[in-house]
C-alpha cells in the first residue's frame, strides 16, 4: 500500500494551484495526472481569467454580469467569494511566474492588457495571447515537478475513491485505486485527504472542445461514493469550434468576438453571407454563450448549413496576428488565413457548469474529500457560465482548498491497511470492440438526443439507451480486468444518466437547458440536486 498525506487527481490550473499551496506549507502531496503532467483542459483554454482589476471596473460590476449569465441560478455567496477572489489570485499567478500579455509600451509601469468576452460589461480578461491555460499550466506544472512535497504520477487514471462508510452517512474517504496506463497495473494509494480536480464530463458528447480527457471521472466516483451531484443538465456548448476535417477539437476564443468578430450564414456560393446575431439578442456576437450557441444551431438548422462563418478580416493584419497568434498560426497551417478569410465555425461541448456539490471550502458530503475546478458544482456558474470565469474558480477554490486542508491536516489521521484491489475473478478481454462500440452509441446519442435544444421524447429515448448501456458495461466491468478505456467509458455512462435524469427533472428553459416542451422560464428556480449512490 502506498501512502500520502494528500491525493490529488487532476493536474490542471486547480489541482496544480492547490498541491502547490499545500506543498509550500510542508505537506506531502501526490498529484495525478491521466496523460502527461502538461496536458488537460486548462492547456487548451485560450481567453482568460476575469477579474477586476481596472478602475473604470468594480467587484459589482463582475458579480452582476455572472449572475445575469447563471439566469438566476447562481449561488450569490459563491460568486462573490470567487469574484472577490480574483485579484488575489491574478497577483498569486504573477507571483508564480505566468506571463500574461500588457498593454503596449515599455517600462515598469506598464499594465496587463484586458480583454473583453461575451457577457461582461467591462474589459476585465487577463489573458497570455491567445494562450492564457498554456501559459498558467506550463508554469505551475513546471513548479510542481520540481517541488521536493509532490510527486507526479503521469499516465495513470482513477478508477474509485476507497470510502469509510459509517451507516447511512457518506463516511471518510481514505484514498483510492489508481490505474497505471503503460503497466496496466492497480496500485493502492492511502490519504488523509483527496481533492479532485479532474475536469468535466464534455466527452460524453460527440462533439468537444476538449482533446481528451473530459470524462467525467471525478463526478463519477463522487457519486459512487455518495456524494451529491447538481446541475449536469447545464452542459455548456461553446458557440465557436473550428470546422475542418482535419481537426474536430480546436476553440476558436470568445476573445475574437470580443474584439470584433461577426457570425454570418454561409452563402450558396460557400463565401460570408448575413450577419445573424442581431436578429436573436441585442448584445448580439456579445451575448452569453448559451444564446449564441443556440441561435447558431438554429440557423444551422434551419438552413441545413453543416457551419457558419466568424469573420475577423475587417481588422487590420498587425492586429489579427499580435492579438492571436495561435489561433492565426493553427489555421493557417491547415490552409486558412484568418486575416483574409472567414472561419468556419460550430459549437461544440465546451463545459460542464454542475457537479460534485460543495460549500466554499470545496468539501463534499464525504469527510476529507474535496473537489475544484470544473469537477464541482459550487454554484458560480449557475445555469451558465459566464466567459472566463472557469481559471478564476480553479484559482480561487484551489487555494480555498488548500487553506482549509492545511488548518485540518494534522489533526486527520493516516487510515490504516486498506483492501487491495482484487482481480482474483477477472481476466483479458477478447472483446474490446464492446468498449469502442458503446463509446460511439452513448457519444452519438447523447449529441443527438441531448444537446444544444432538447425535448421530453428525446430525452426519454436517451435515458432508455443509457440505461441499456449502463447494465451492458458493468456486466463487462464486472467480468474483465480494467483498461484507461474502459474506465473512461464506465464513468460516461454515469455522467450521462446524470444529466439525462437532470435534463428530465426540469420543466422550463433556462440557461444551457433550452426544450422544446417547455420554452419558458418559471418564476421560482431551485437546483437540480441528485444523491450520490450510497
Amino acid at each position: 500500500m502506498n501512502e500520502t498525506e494528500v491525493l490529488v487527481i487532476g493536474s490542471g490550473a486547480a489541482g496544480l494551484s492547490c498541491a502547490l499551496r499545500l506543498a509550500k506549507a510542508g505537506h506531502r502531496v501526490v498529484v495525478v495526472s491521466k496523460t502527461s503532467l502538461k496536458s488537460g483542459s486548462t492547456l487548451w483554454a485560450q481567453g482568460g481569467i476575469s477579474a477586476v482589476i481596472d478602475d473604470d471596473d468594480s467587484l459589482e460590476n463582475h458579480i452582476q454580469d455572472t449572475l445575469v449569465a447563471g439566469a438566476g441560478l447562481c449561488r450569490e455567496s459563491a460568486v462573490r467569494f470567487t469574484v472577490e477572489g480574483g485579484p488575489v489570485g491574478i497577483d498569486w499567478l504573477l507571483e508564480q511566474g505566468v506571463v500574461f500579455t500588457q498593454e503596449d509600451g515599455e517600462g515598469r509601469g506598464r499594465r496587463l492588457h484586458l480583454t473583453r468576452e461575451g457577457g461582461h460589461s467591462h474589459r476585465r480578461v487577463v489573458h497570455a495571447a491567445d494562450a492564457t491555460g498554456r501559459a498558467v499550466e506550463t508554469t505551475l506544472a513546471a513548479l510542481a515537478a520540481a517541488h521536493p512535497n509532490i510527486l507526479i504520477r503521469e499516465y495513470c487514471s482513477a478508477i474509485d475513491l476507497i470510502v469509510d462508510r459509517k451507516g447511512e452517512t457518506p463516511g471518510r474517504v481514505l484514498g483510492a485505486y489508481l490505474y497505471d496506463i503503460p503497466r496496466g497495473r492497480v496500485s493502492t494509494w492511502a490519504a488523509k485527504a483527496v481533492v479532485l480536480a479532474c475536469g468535466g464530463a464534455n466527452q460524453v458528447y460527440l462533439y468537444s472542445s476538449n482533446p481528451h480527457g473530459a470524462s467525467g471521472d471525478g463526478i463519477a466516483m463522487a457519486w459512487r461514493a455518495g456524494c451529491r451531484i447538481a446541475n449536469m443538465e447545464f452542459m455548456q456548448f461553446h458557440p465557436t469550434t473550428l470546422f475542418h476535417r482535419d481537426t474536430r477539437n480546436f476553440l476558436i476564443s470568445e476573445a475574437l468576438r470580443g474584439e470584433g468578430a461577426t457570425l454570418r450564414l454561409v452563402n450558396p456560393d460557400g463565401s460570408a453571407g448575413e450577419r445573424f446575431m442581431p436578429r436573436f439578442d441585442p448584445r448580439a456576437e456579445l451575448a452569453p454563450r448559451d444564446i449564441v450557441a443556440r441561435a447558431i444551431d438554429h440557423e444551422m438548422k434551419r438552413l441545413g448549413l453543416r457551419h457558419v462563418f466568424l469573420d475577423i478580416t475587417h481588422k487590420p493584419a498587425h492586429f489579427i496576428e499580435e492579438h492571436f497568434p495561435s489561433i492565426h498560426a493553427h489555421c493557417l497551417a491547415l490552409g486558412l488565413d484568418i486575416r483574409t478569410q472567414p472561419i468556419p465555425v460550430v459549437p461544440s461541448a465546451h463545459f460542464t457548469c454542475g457537479g460534485v456539490l460543495t460549500d466554499l471550502n470545496a468539501r463534499t458530503d464525504v469527510d476529507g474529500l474535496y473537489a475544484i475546478g470544473e469537477v464541482a458544482c459550487t454554484g458560480l456558474h449557475g445555469a451558465n457560465r459566464l466567459a472566463s470565469n472557469s481559471l478564476l474558480e480553479c484559482v480561487v477554490f484551489g487555494k480555498a482548498a488548500a487553506e482549509d486542508l492545511i488548518a485540518s491536516l494534522p489533526a486527520r489521521e493516516m487510515p490504516q491497511e486498506l483492501k487491495p484491489w482484487d482481480e482474483s475473478r477477472v481476466t483479458d478481454s477478447d472483446e474490446d470492440v464492446v468498449v469502442s462500440h458503446n463509446w460511439l452509441e452513448l457519444r452519438t446519442f447523447m449529441w443527438d438526443y441531448v444537446g444544444i435544444v432538447r425535448t421530453t421524447k428525446r430525452l426519454e429515448r436517451a435515458l432508455h439507451r443509457v440505461q441499456l448501456l449502463a447494465r451492458e458495461i458493468q456486466d463487462y466491468y464486472g467480468n474483465y480486468r480494467v483498461s484507461a478505456d474502459l474506465i473512461e467509458l464506465r464513468n460516461l455512462v454515469v455522467c450521462a444518466d446524470l444529466i439525462i435524469r437532470s435534463a428530465l427533472s426540469r420543466r422550463e428553459s433556462r440557461g444551457l437547458h433550452y426544450t422544446l416542451d417547455y420554452p419558458q422560464m418559471l418564476d421560482q428556480v431551485a437546483p437540480t440536486v441528485l444523491p450520490g449512490r450510497a
